[in-house]
């Protein structure tokens, strides 16, 4: 609520975040708390609390340890430097197990831009967003609504296109900060700003991607195509069926090609769905086509599934519209993960 706040207004100059507690159902004294904690980020940094960005990620429910929380904004900015992005990708984590961070450099008319960000997250993954933490920093010099615009589009392919195990959460947050250090002003609808967004969305995919990598307890990352849609829409709603779908997940898992789950979950998608029209591959072979298997060895479609890494395309042969997906399979450790999550 209080980083809305802040990003309604278009501007802000420097996010805290810790790790541990959500700051999330704690009532009242948790709307003063994070006042409180933007009031001490803004006092170490001589900047206005409306210009300082909070987020918080953890366990829901329990107050916030003010004490130790203003000691780690305190900290925080004395250790601030352009050496230390690591320590903070880091220091975000939860049950992640790697620090997520990736950056590129945009070659636009007028010279070089940098876009670089981080993330955390690896449980309760799925869209609209999840409980995912990412904070992306630009040069560039673009108007706070511009930029708006060109996240808002790279979500749509990024961290809105990824599932672990489809639930969400209640501190889902991105951000991105343009500080125009490189004197470099992107023109609205410019070739500029194109090439400006693709660099964003190869950030944000590059991020989300990792977070399912990363999933809990995952031992491969799956990507779910889907080409032949009639509308996007329908493609992500085939997709995003396919990528939550328990049965699949565990399919993946074992690397066991049962294709019927994964038609299966095509079908009760709730886009419109002709079966003699679909083809499906698992990996590179093509295992259903015109309503019927193909003639395939299974024993190799087994083994490409035993990669940490393979793609399920579907055609729905309707269309021309496309989008891809990325999820984890569903482990043991999983629920190892999950049921003592608090104890």
């Amino acid at each position: 609520l209080w980083c809305q706040k802040v990003c309604g207004q278009g501007e802000a100059q420097a996010v805290f975040i810790n790790s541990g507690n959500a700051n999330a159902c704690t009532g009242e004294q948790g709307v003063k708390d994070v006042e409180a904690t933007a009031e001490k980020l803004a006092e170490e940094l001589n900047i206005s609390k409306e210009h300082a960005l909070i987020m918080s990620t953890g366990v829901i429910g329990v107050p916030m340890p003010m004490d130790r929380i203003k000691k780690g904004v305190q900290e925080c900015a004395k250790s601030l430097s352009a050496e230390n992005h690591l320590n903070s990708a880091k220091a975000i984590m939860t049950t992640d197990t790697v620090p997520k961070e990736y950056a590129v450099e945009v070659k636009l008319s007028k010279g070089v831009v940098h876009i670089g960000g981080m993330a955390k997250g690896a449980g309760m993954i799925c869209p609209n967003m999840a409980t995912m933490l990412s904070i992306i920093t630009t040069d560039a010099e673009i108007p706070s609504e511009q930029l708006k615009e060109c996240l808002q589009k790279a979500v749509q392919s990024s961290f809105n296109c990824i599932a672990i195990d489809n639930d969400m959460s209640t501190n889902d947050s991105v951000v991105v900060l343009a500080n125009g250090f490189s004197e470099i002003f992107i023109e609205p609808d410019s070739e500029d700003e194109e090439v400006f967004s693709s660099g964003l969305n190869q950030v944000c995919i590059w991020l989300a991607r990792s977070i399912v990598a990363d999933g809990e307890g995952a031992t491969k990352m799956v990507e779910i195509k889907v080409t032949g849609s009639d509308t996007e829409e329908n493609a992500r709603k085939v997709a995003k069926a396919i990528a939550v779908s328990q049965l699949c997940k565990t399919a993946f898992f074992g690397g066991d090609p049962n294709w019927g789950r994964i038609l299966c979950a095509a079908g009760y998608s709730g886009a419109p769905i002709q079966s003699e029209k679909i083809k499906l591959w698992i990996g590179d072979t093509m295992v259903f086509e015109k309503g019927l298997p193909t003639s395939y060895e299974e024993r190799e479609v087994a083994k490409v599934m035993k990669d940490k890494e393979f793609t399920i395309h579907v055609d729905l042969g309707m269309g021309v519209k496309e989008i891809c997906y990325w999820t984890s399979d569903l482990s043991y450790d999983y629920i190892k993960i999950n049921a003592d999550y608090r104890t």
